[in-house]
Order: C-alpha cells, then sequence, then structure tokens
C-alpha cells in the first residue's frame, strides 16, 4: 500500500470527531481548522497540497498545491507524524453538527469524489485533487459548480456532512434525483448531471431552486439532510434586521435563490 494504514475511532453522535491511532511514523494529512487534540509525540507541521507527491519536484508540488485554489482551499496541508515508540492518537473535529463518514478507498476502486468542503482529514499518502466536470449544464448551474474534490489513493480518509446522511447504493441504469447541496459524495462511476426542474409554479413559487442534480448508476452516494449553505441560510434570515425569505429559490426570494434554493454559489 502506498497510503499510511491507520486506525480510527469516531466519537459523538450530532457533533462528532474522529481519533486516529498512528503507529510510530505513520501520518494523517488534514485540512487547517479540524484539529483538535493530539499526544505530546505527535509532531505537526505544515506542507504544500497533501504530501502525496513529494517524488515530484518543487514546481509538482507548486503546481498540486495550486489546483488547492480553484476548490478555495488553501495552498497548504497540515500533517501529523507520530516520532514516538508506541501508538498515539491524534483528533479531528467536524466543524458543524452533522457526521463523520470513512471513506475506504480501497473499496471504491481507489477514487471518491465530493464536495469541495467535505474532506476532514486522510492517511498520508491519499491524494486530495480536484474533479472538473465535462458538461456545462453541471458547471454552470449545480450547487457544487464545475470542481469538485477528489480523494485518490489506497488510504483511509474522512469527509464530514450536515444532518443526517444516507448511503444509496445504485444499481445499473438507476437514476436518483436530489438537491445539489445535499450532496456528500460518490463513486468515480456515478453519473453526475444538472436537470431543470421544469414548471412555471414550480419555478416561480416552489422554492426549491430551478435545477436539481440526477445521479445515475452504478455507484455508491453518500446524501447529507442539513448542506452548511442551508443552515447558514436559516441563521442569515433569523438576524435582527435582515428580514425572513418569502420563500427559499422562489422569485421572491431574489435571483440568487431563483438559480440554486440554497444560495450555494
Amino acid at each position: 500500500m502506498n497510503a499510511h494504514e491507520i486506525d480510527y475511532h469516531i466519537y459523538g453522535e450530532e457533533m462528532q470527531y474522529v481519533e486516529i491511532e498512528l503507529d510510530p511514523q505513520e501520518a494523517v494529512v488534514a485540512e487547517a481548522g479540524s484539529f483538535m487534540m493530539m499526544d505530546s509525540e505527535i509532531k505537526m507541521d505544515t506542507i504544500f497540497g497533501d504530501g502525496s507527491n513529494q517524488d515530484s519536484g518543487v514546481l509538482g508540488k507548486l503546481f498540486s498545491a495550486g489546483k488547492r485554489l480553484l476548490t478555495g482551499e488553501s495552498l497548504f496541508m497540515t500533517v501529523f507524524l507520530n516520532i514516538g515508540q508506541g501508538k498515539k492518537q491524534v483528533s479531528f473535529a467536524s466543524p458543524y453538527p452533522g457526521k463523520i463518514i470513512p471513506i475506504d478507498l480501497t473499496a471504491f476502486g481507489g477514487k471518491f469524489i465530493c464536495q469541495k468542503d467535505a474532506f476532514l482529514c486522510a492517511a498520508k499518502g491519499v491524494s486530495v485533487g480536484i474533479e472538473f466536470s465535462k458538461k456545462l449544464g453541471r458547471g454552470l448551474f449545480g450547487g457544487e459548480g464545475f470542481i469538485m474534490q477528489k480523494l485518490e489513493g489506497d488510504g483511509m480518509a474522512f469527509v464530514h456532512a450536515g444532518g443526517t446522511t444516507a448511503k444509496k447504493t445504485l444499481a445499473v441504469g438507476e437514476t436518483l434525483k436530489v438537491d445539489t447541496g445535499c450532496i456528500i459524495g460518490f463513486t468515480q462511476d456515478v453519473d453526475y448531471d444538472i436537470e431543470f426542474v421544469g414548471g412555471i409554479r414550480n419555478t416561480v413559487f416552489g422554492g426549491e431552486g430551478l435545477f436539481y442534480a440526477t445521479l445515475k448508476g452504478p455507484g455508491t452516494v453518500y446524501i447529507q439532510s442539513l448542506p452548511f449553505s442551508r443552515l447558514a441560510g436559516r441563521v442569515l434570515a433569523s438576524v435582527p434586521g435582515k428580514g425572513k425569505q418569502k420563500g427559499e429559490g422562489s422569485i421572491l426570494g431574489g435571483l440568487g435563490d431563483i438559480l440554486d434554493g440554497d444560495n450555494r454559489f
């Protein structure tokens, strides 16, 4: 295996955190801001990108790290290495109420595609890159845009989601229609596109946006009940002076809501 073999345990119900157990010289990489706690003999360091391309030279590392800017992430990631003699633990917390989902990349053919803000941490050696959509409709109107994150390798990765999660296994040709913001991620064989809701009443008064995502099997899809954009919108609508929207995604809610029910642009 190229990625480090890590053990883990997920704690909590609504505000979860994952505890990673590292053998000597094992490491885990994480997004900045997800760190919670660690044992004293774990060394924390900041690196370009995810550290999976250490043999690609300076330009290769810069290019890999620079691609992360397209997903709105930092050029840098944080690596936590066990420099002690025995097993040590480091923990990472979910940034908002929801669930942490372990993804065994070997079970999904070495690749998993997820929303650009879903990644939490992964075993050292897992590549955290970007996935471009080749479909114009998805790029223009998908809540995730035409750029998503892809996790590649043969190790464990962890993504976080809002609210309650659902795992759907799609058969060949089976299609699932989902609110664009409720997608956590899916396996590489799933065909993802954007479909127009249709109908003048749905468009103007439906309150769910003009488009939803269609996910066509075969493959596995993870869905979240409370995307952060929806949570943030509810909080913002309750702020004094802001006023409550009269119909999320409807013509009364503003141009942004017309195109996407939760302002996910």
